[in-house]
């Protein structure tokens, strides 16, 4: 899939920007071309409405989930080393607009929490692929939503040695459930 031209790509970050600092009401058609750097013109060119806009940042999510997931499935150290040790990573564009994808879920969108869903789904369903265990594989997709709560509030990081020992927990954990599996 070809990249996005620049300018549309800038409207999305400008927009989940917008969304995210100063939220929904703020975010008019003005100030996400201002902040983009682009004409009004240019913005409607490539959103020509408000609604085509966060359906825009909607599509966005699905991609950067869609390359979250593969670069999951294809870790060296696998998908539960991954997820959980990129959870609380909230400096980059996934994670701008997953958060901005939230607060459209709680404002005029709710079809964002559809989307949000899918990532969910698509995470867990890795790690499922991975584990064996859906109960497990729905606890550590809960483990890493928690430890990216945790972030986006700015509460202290779980080191690495904390995260390699929630990690071995759930290899533990996996472990044990596939031997009790056969006892039932």
């Amino acid at each position: 899939m070809p990249p996005p031209p620049a300018a549309r790509a800038k409207v999305l970050h400008a927009y989940a920007e917008i969304l995210v600092s100063t939220g929904e009401r703020s975010a008019t058609l003005e100030a996400v071309a201002e902040r983009a750097g682009v004409s009004k013109g240019g913005l409607l060119y490539h959103f020509p409405s408000k609604d085509a806009l966060a359906d825009g940042l909607l599509e966005h999510l699905r991609e950067l989930t869609a390359a979250d997931v593969a670069a999951m499935r294809s870790a060296p150290q696998g998908a539960v080393d991954y997820l959980l040790r990129t959870s609380a990573d909230i400096d980059g564009e996934f994670e701008l607009v997953y958060l901005a994808a939230s607060r459209l879920s709680q404002g005029l969108y709710p079809q964002a929490r559809e989307v949000l869903d899918e990532a969910q789904a698509a995470w867990t369903e890795a790690l499922d692929d991975e584990l064996g265990d859906p109960v497990l594989a729905r606890a550590v997709s809960l483990m890493s939503e928690g430890l990216y709560s945790l972030a986006t509030i700015g509460a202290t990081r779980v080191d690495d040695a904390g995260l390699g020992d929630l990690i071995a927990l759930v290899a533990q954990t996996a472990q044990a459930r596939r031997g009790t599996a056969g006892t039932a």
